[in-house]
């Protein structure tokens, strides 16, 4: 939330900019609290980065509430205000969406491998691994595993110019780090992450239930840590001889500027490449050389994603990897 933003501002802006089109009831909801005396003092009780309209929502599903039209929901939230409060000071906002891998691809398929891949704000992991799903670009030729066709299969629309892979990469390690790391073998886990998902999303909760299953088959390396106290002595753990990449996806929005250029710098000191999926304007580099490629400025680029390898921008991507808009010279990377 902006400095000057209001919470019934930051529900309304959430309803128009995230949840239209996506969820009919999340859009209800928050601006049934934009409008609403009483349930905004009660959110306001909790800190700011406990304000959040999908935490909120969510921790209020996990807890029973119906879902349906705003006035079911708010009796519910204001009758069971103590426990809703409760969880939202120990939840996070830790969705992991498997489809972003999709975005990432078309990068990570040209870095020379073999791969180790480390994920900050990983979650249960579920985008470590890339190289256990299938894909389609367009509704092209499918690129599967090596092992044949994957039971995650991920759509991504694009611009018609993106070098989409045609062969998937070798990664022989995977890792990651979150403050709260979630483990799929845990049922409770395992409940938060599909909680997560919003009501109508049918299709993500198919997919994250594959993509639980593939690894839970073998699960990968996660160390509780921030996005910077736990990167260097991990990194260490990667195999020499692979090529390491870090990866964030969707994370650094939640993470004050100071650490975020400290989470840039801590990168830049490792042997690695860092490609990244996140809000355009949260690094003045890449919305620098957004600017110099598309000619957008860096106040237009609000509620746009980039994907960036090394701090350079390449392309537009959907928050959740459904889409991929590149600007960059279609060139493979070294």
């Amino acid at each position: 939330m902006g400095a000057i933003e209001t919470t019934a501002e930051w529900y309304t802006r959430f309803a128009a900019n995230e949840a239209h089109g996506r969820s009919a009831v999340y859009e209800s909801w928050a601006l049934g609290v934009a409008g609403d005396a009483q349930l905004i003092a009660a959110i306001e009780q909790l800190p700011p980065q406990r304000r959040q309209p999908a935490l909120l929502f969510a921790v209020t599903r996990l807890l029973g509430a119906p879902v349906g039209d705003y006035a079911g929901w708010r009796a519910f939230t204001l009758a069971h205000w103590s426990d809703v409060r409760r969880e939202a000071l120990v939840r996070l906002t830790q969705t992991n969406e498997p489809l972003r891998c999709a975005a990432l691809m078309p990068v990570l398929a040209r870095i020379d491998g073999p791969i180790a891949l480390l994920e900050v704000g990983a979650s249960a992991g579920l985008c470590l691994y890339p190289d256990k799903y299938s894909y389609t670009y367009d509704g092209g030729e499918p690129v599967h595993p090596a092992d044949g066709p994957s039971a995650v299969m991920l759509d991504c629309a694009t611009n018609g110019v993106v070098p989409a892979p045609t062969r998937l990469p070798d990664i022989v390690w995977r890792a990651g780090t979150d403050l709260a790391p979630l483990d799929v073998n845990n049922d409770d886990d395992a409940l938060w992450l599909e909680t997560l998902i919003w009501p109508e999303q049918h299709d993500r909760l198919a997919r994250l239930r594959a993509a639980v299953e593939i690894a839970r088959a073998d699960p990968p390396l996660l160390v509780a840590g921030d996005v910077t106290d736990a990167l260097a002595d991990l990194a260490a753990q990667a195999p020499p001889d692979a090529t390491l990449v870090v990866i964030s996806s969707g994370v650094l929005v939640y993470v004050a500027r100071p650490q975020r250029e400290l989470f840039a710098e801590a990168v830049g000191t490792l042997d690695a490449r860092w490609l990244s999926l996140e809000a355009a304007g949260l690094f003045s580099g890449i919305a620098a050389g957004i600017e110099r490629a598309t000619g957008i400025t860096p106040p237009e680029l609000a509620g746009r994603f980039a994907l960036a390898l090394d701090g350079e921008p390449l392309a537009f991507v959907a928050p959740h990897g459904d889409r991929i808009d590149w600007f960059a010279p279609p060139v493979p990377v070294e």
